[in-house]
């Protein structure tokens, strides 16, 4: 079900093309394939390489402001359209957040600026797997959402990833319901783990875990 503590994190990274080929030196691709302490030497280098760039967090709190999913994708794609009006790229390489890239493509395209709308793009699913610079989007975002991750983790304890496929994260969502009845505003409401633990369906056990609970 993905993430549930957190914002989600939209990196814009523009380079002029003659670039792309540092980009392919240096193996960068989709975050998920790369290490935490690779990740965060690349971020140093590709803050350095780029030309320009743009990071947005989408708060927990404007996730749950916008809690269907249809609502959710109309705020991304207006988002990441706000990031290209910014940059104005000669071309867009876009990771699709929906199967039907077409029509991901389509949306995008009518939230640009009229001088952008038709700029050149390239919106396919796991683009950051394809092609580089959306892979160095992708590991900017990483970064940034894993040190949002450790600040709330100084702050509150640590929760694990913050995934609802983490055996910590949804031990730390049960306690804290338990004690406070309510979750804090840095959690996704919305999201299904949330809403299921709120209405205390779901019942953890302590052989459940094992990473050293």
């Amino acid at each position: 079900m993905g993430c549930v503590i957190g914002p989600l994190v939209i990196c814009g990274y523009l380079i002029e093309e003659e670039k792309v080929e540092k980009l392919k030196h240096w193996n960068v691709r989709d975050s998920k394939l790369v290490s935490p302490k690779r990740r965060g030497f690349l971020y140093g280098k590709l803050k350095e390489l780029a030309d320009d760039m743009i990071i947005l967090k989408i708060s927990a709190m404007d996730i749950d402001k916008n809690r269907t999913i249809s609502n959710l994708n109309k705020l991304w794609h207006k988002r990441v359209a706000e990031i290209i009006n910014s940059l104005r790229p000669g071309h867009v390489f876009i990771d699709a957040l929906e199967a039907n890239t077409g029509k991901c493509a389509e949306k995008l395209r009518k939230n640009l600026n009229e001088e952008l709308k038709a700029v050149a793009m390239t919106c396919e699913n796991a683009a950051d797997r394809k092609y580089p610079v959306v892979g160095a989007a992708s590991i900017i975002a990483k970064v940034v959402r894993d040190a949002e991750i450790r600040r709330l983790h100084e702050e509150h304890g640590n929760f694990g990833s913050g995934y609802t496929s983490d055996p910590r994260t949804v031990t730390f969502l049960k306690n804290w319901i338990e004690k406070n009845k309510h979750f804090p505003s840095f959690v996704r409401h919305s999201w299904i783990t949330a809403r299921e633990l709120k209405k205390n369906k779901i019942q953890t056990r302590l052989k459940d875990f094992s990473n050293g609970e």
